[in-house]
């Protein structure tokens, strides 16, 4: 990492904690003026490519809150962090570290994206930089979208058309204005800005970026297949993963992968992989933290390699999650594999079982050991399809930071899924569209800056 970079960065970390945490005495100090300000599209390119920023800071709250795993009462009362402990019981409040947090990560790394956003429109577009000029503007656009998506998959409400108008949403900042009052938005006016982001990046990318730490057009396609999938907008959601997967479709095929490596999935050679981003992690899930639950080791077939690839056994004979596909921080970028699974949940819900099962077909025999032979997945009609899928869906994508929405979503459809932990000889319960599946926004925010917290 150059100097320059590095003073890049160091700005970007002042402005943004004078922008998001509203302390005044910051707004007093005189700027060094030693330290670079970025002007140019390679600065630009600069901060999109921290990967601290952009590609390793995903919140990971929803994942704690999920239930594909399990802590033992040891492990859960060895835990240093309080609020960690409480977030894995789903407390009401105090969630959150005050300073480095979810909240903190999400809204630096917005920071980052509108400053790039305002940077970019200052200089021309001209022909002898207009595919970079794009590229960036594009990058930029897709990013931000994706830190709100994850920031309202967390902190709001799953989407409801009925509600979406009064539901609370996120506080959408578009700019680096540190003197911008911070109000939250509804849900539907957040999803509009994912939408309209994504929307627009989708004619500025690359159809293959230089790097998948970067964006392209068929993240684009995936990242609004995604959206429109969390909004419950179906027929949005299969036309845009539908668009990704003719652009790019590849499934890697688990019986070239290695079973004795602690992590199997090589990042450079992992075909699946449309744009790289992984989770911040915490004590509560890294290493052997994490316990797969029982029943979902019983859910794999003998001869489905994903059970082989994707735990491992523990001394105490218990299984732990290993199939990330970035090593030891979980996977929470786009691959092929969710946005087959979308489309195929997308078709069965219209009605076209035998092209949904079809689509099924595709990724589960590339899971399947060549050993063995493959019976093709049936279904007699949409509901069977559709329970089938989503089986699957669990399956395939575990640990990847999508439960948390996949709950709250079909909770909506009416699926009854009611969380539980159990823990020191005490039962803990979340149960279906309860107001805690909108985490509460860390309190030291809503003290600096004012805005309604979510209900309880």
């Amino acid at each position: 990492m150059n100097r320059l970079y590095k003073n890049i960065s160091a700005v970007l970390s002042i402005s943004c904690l004078i922008c998001f945490l509203g302390c005044k005495k910051f707004l007093d100090e005189k700027t060094n003026k030693k330290l670079a300000v970025p002007t140019t599209l390679n600065d630009f390119q600069a901060l999109l490519d921290d990967p601290s920023v952009t590609n390793f800071s995903s919140p990971i709250s929803g994942e704690i809150s999920s239930d594909d795993y399990y802590l033992t009462d040891a492990k859960w009362n060895g835990l240093a962090s309080l609020q960690e402990r409480r977030m894995y019981i789903w407390e009401k409040d105090n969630l959150f570290e005050s300073g480095f947090n979810d909240w903190r990560n999400v809204y630096s790394a917005i920071y980052s994206y509108n400053t790039v956003l305002q940077g970019t429109d200052k200089i021309p577009r001209e022909v002898t930089n207009a595919v970079e000029w794009d590229n960036i503007k594009g990058q930029a656009l897709y990013c931000r979208a994706n830190s709100y998506l994850e920031g309202v998959i967390i902190w709001g409400l799953a989407y409801d058309e009925s509600t979406a108008g009064v539901d609370l949403g996120m506080p959408l900042k578009t700019n680096t204005v540190f003197s911008e009052s911070s109000e939250r938005a509804n849900i539907r006016q957040t999803y509009e800005l994912i939408i309209q982001d994504l929307k627009a990046s989708v004619v500025l990318l690359p159809m293959i970026p230089l790097s998948k730490f970067r964006a392209s057009k068929p993240a684009a396609y995936g990242l609004l297949a995604r959206t429109y999938l969390s909004m419950r907008d179906y027929e949005n959601a299969f036309e845009y993963a539908d668009s990704c997967l003719s652009l790019k479709k590849d499934i890697l095929d688990f019986n070239t992968l290695s079973f004795t490596g602690t992590y199997p999935f090589n990042f450079d050679n992992n075909t699946e992989v449309i744009y790289y981003k992984g989770m911040r992690t915490l004590p509560i899930i890294s290493g052997t933290m994490p316990i797969v639950l029982p029943n979902s080791l019983d859910n794999y077939n003998v001869a489905d390699l994903r059970k082989q690839i994707f735990f491992k056994k523990n001394p105490d004979n218990t299984y732990r999650f290993r199939g990330g596909y970035s090593g030891s921080t979980p996977f929470s970028g786009l691959a092929t594999n969710e946005i087959f699974l979308i489309k195929a949940e997308c078709l069965a819900r219209k009605g076209e079982v035998m092209k949904s099962m079809g689509v099924m077909n595709g990724l589960l025999i590339k899971r399947w050991n060549n050993a063995k032979i493959y019976v093709p997945c049936t279904a007699a009609s949409s509901a069977e399809a559709l329970s089938i899928i989503l089986k699957e869906r669990r399956k395939e994508l575990i640990m990847r930071g999508l439960r948390w929405m996949d709950i709250k979503r079909l909770n909506k459809e009416g699926a009854n899924i009611a969380l539980s932990r159990s823990l020191n000889n005490k039962i803990y319960e979340l149960l279906p569209n309860d107001l805690r599946y909108a985490l509460p926004i860390p309190e030291d925010v809503i003290s600096l800056s004012g805005m309604e917290q979510n209900k309880r």
